[in-house]
């Protein structure tokens, strides 16, 4: 157990937060032979990652390196670390960033910072993208210093070795690099991107189409009536809507490359989050379709309110919350984030928003 103790604290690296992309990015960075600490919101789940190298709740049959410990005190895991990711949900990003800005290496700006979380924040302004929010709470050192990561992958894919590809965005260069050469393996390809503002928009509100793409995949699928109308080229026409709308939202706040939608971070996160079976929001538009998911739910506010009773999170829901508001804000045509929240909102059902949808493209 002091090995345990010793490794723990000699850990250079910290990530913030145990669910299933925060831990598969713990792992995928010890497995490179660094000392990871993991901090987990409960001690059991720590207990296990230490005792029997598992998270079973997030990725119950992926063994985890010997070099990733955990913990559940969250100044333990944040304090003396040269590196740090921030990977709890959006949610609760906020609360747990005001828990280590007391920190001392934090408080000196000794640590870098990466986030891995997608949504936007809310602020008395309003809507926010996640890392100028964070800028307001954290020392002046983090200005224009922290990292974004993002792309098309899935925890359960990633934790398995399977190929795919991240970046890294910041407007520090160096910083950039620095995580960018952290998680790159032969398996994990990563690159750089200064276009902070783009790639945090297409994060946040690929999950969005991704729940109509799920409704839509449902309604295809156990097609009945006029529902027979949608068929494969139907979604393809609702993936490249949807691209258009991150497109106009990120222009709206501030992108500064074009190929930032075209890339990785854009066209390919949006194709895996609709597309692949491991997506929650894809998952979570199915069952408003199969299990009637929403009946039993006021509203979109009574819905985030009790967002746990799902079983699992579909960040989406959050941001179309968010992206309504955002695209009143800015004067923008969003329809399908729109009618995604008119959904949501119990306003309006599936069938009717994609039929009155695409009967306007025409």
């Amino acid at each position: 157990m002091k090995d345990s103790v010793v490794s723990r604290m000699d850990a250079n690296i910290a990530v913030l937060g145990a669910g299933a992309w925060g831990t598969t990015v713990a792992k995928v960075i010890a497995e490179k032979g660094h000392e990871v600490i993991l901090w987990c919101h409960d001690e059991a789940g720590a207990r296990e990652i230490n005792t029997e190298h598992r998270n079973t709740h997030y990725l119950p049959e992926i063994p985890l390196p010997e070099h990733l410990w955990a913990t559940g005190d969250i100044a333990e895991a944040a304090e003396g670390r040269e590196y740090l990711i921030l990977a709890v949900p959006s949610l609760y990003l906020l609360d747990t960033v005001k828990q280590i800005v007391t920190v001392s290496a934090i408080r000196e700006g000794k640590t870098a910072i990466a986030v891995i979380t997608k949504g936007f924040l809310p602020s008395p302004k309003g809507p926010r993208l996640i890392l100028e929010t964070l800028e307001d709470y954290l020392p002046g050192f983090y200005h224009q210093s922290l990292v974004y990561i993002a792309g098309p992958s899935h925890a359960e894919e990633v934790s398995r070795g399977k190929i795919t590809g991240l970046i890294s965005a910041s407007e520090n260069a160096k910083n950039s690099i620095r995580f960018r050469d952290l998680l790159k393996s032969n398996r994990l390809l990563v690159f750089s991107s200064f276009d902070v503002r783009g790639v945090q928009v297409a994060a946040a509100v690929k999950n969005v189409i991704a729940i109509a793409f799920g409704m839509l995949d449902a309604l295809k699928t156990n097609s009945r009536g006029t529902e027979d109308m949608f068929g494969d080229g139907t979604a393809s026409l609702l993936l490249a809507a949807g691209l258009n709308e991150i497109q106009t939202l990120g222009r709206a706040m501030g992108a500064t490359h074009a190929e930032t939608f075209t890339s990785i971070s854009g066209v390919g996160d949006l194709d895996v989050t609709c597309r692949s079976v491991f997506g929650r929001n894809r998952r979570f538009g199915r069952e408003i379709i199969e299990k009637d998911l929403l009946q039993s739910y006021r509203n979109l506010e009574d819905l985030i309110s009790r967002i746990n009773e799902i079983g699992y999170l579909p960040e989406g829901i959050v941001a179309a919350q968010y992206v309504a508001v955002l695209s009143e804000k800015y004067k923008l045509k969003m329809p399908i984030s729109h009618g995604v929240h008119r959904i949501l909102n119990r306003e309006t059902s599936p069938g009717e928003f994609l039929q009155d949808f695409l009967g306007g493209l025409a």
